[in-house]
């Protein structure tokens, strides 16, 4: 996979997080693909849990602390 060379990309990509892989290897490959050393998510998700996880880029790594202070709501089936 190529890396995206363009710089000052700011904002948030929203992942549909599947089961496997943790919060941290999504923002790692993302920082990869994009070529960019700013990149965080809102909140981690279980390894094998499955669901939205934030990914804030650039600029927008600086807010990731208003989002992780929200209120969050999960659903789950047994």
């Amino acid at each position: 996979m190529r890396a995206i060379i363009k710089k000052n990309i700011n904002g948030w990509i929203i992942v549909d997080k599947q089961a496997g892989i943790t919060s941290r290897q999504v923002v790692t490959k993302i920082s990869k693909i994009l070529n960019l050393k700013k990149v965080g998510h809102g909140g981690t998700l279980d390894p094998l849990a499955t669901g939205i996880l934030p990914i804030a880029i650039g600029e927008a790594t600086k807010v990731i602390s208003l989002v992780q202070s929200k209120e969050k709501k999960y659903a789950f089936i047994i």
